[in-house]
């Protein structure tokens, strides 16, 4: 059973999004708040749930500090950001305070539902035009930097990890990234790679620790980065 805290301002969306998840047997929605600051009080006060569905524009206590806070108070719940194609900012600072995907309002009903369940089970969910348009605030690069890059753009279309080579990532670690960089689990991966899912853990914070990021999230979208 999924847990899911649903976070929204608008009463009516709360409740219409707690009855189309309870329609699925293997989700139970634990609480339904008002804003970002409403969520982080369900967590201190003791409550928890497994993934947070969290609306980015409240006008008291917006999705971005919401999910910075839950995931100082809870760092293993997932957050599933709502958002629109026009919220370039917030999505990057969702990112950053450690969400881990996102889903357009759009969206139909099946799609939330296996959205929550993509992140539940590992996975980061982020739309790829979108990612691409979020690359710049990974590794900020002096112009110095940007010349050099740009130099190597002819020899990266050829090989994904041209631009990498400085990270010193081993052959296998760049098989890791580019799984991730496809959205695959790490049980997936471990699967793919015949590998224990024990390693794939280990290798991925070595990777972590080479390109000095913070999450999956944040290796994907370098790897797309670097395609770019």
């Amino acid at each position: 059973m999924i847990r899911v805290l649903i976070v929204d301002d608008d009463p009516f969306i709360r409740e219409s999004m707690k009855m189309i998840l309870e329609l699925d047997p293997e989700l139970r929605v634990v609480g339904a708040c008002g804003d970002g600051n409403e969520a982080h009080r369900f967590f201190t006060d003791g409550q928890t749930a497994d993934v947070v569905l969290m609306d980015i524009r409240m006008p008291n206590g917006s999705g971005v500090e919401g999910t910075l806070n839950i995931k100082r108070a809870s760092p293993d719940t997932r957050v599933l950001i709502l958002t629109t194609f026009d919220d370039d900012d917030y999505i990057i600072e969702a990112l950053r305070n450690g969400a881990n995907g996102y889903l357009l309002k759009n969206i139909s009903p099946d799609g939330i539902v296996h959205g929550i369940k993509t992140v539940h089970q590992g996975n980061w969910l982020i739309h790829p035009d979108i990612a691409r348009k979020l690359t710049s605030w990974i590794h900020p690069q002096s112009s110095a930097q940007a010349r050099a890059a740009s130099e190597q753009v002819t020899q990266s279309r050829k090989d994904p990890f041209a631009r990498f080579e400085s990270y010193g990532l081993t052959p296998t670690e760049k098989q890791v990234v580019e799984k991730i960089a496809e959205g695959l689990s790490n049980k997936e991966i471990a699967q793919e790679l015949f590998l224990s899912e024990g390693t794939i853990k280990n290798y991925i914070s070595e990777i972590l620790s080479k390109l000095g990021l913070r999450d999956r999230t944040q290796i994907a979208i370098l790897y797309w980065k670097q395609q770019d």
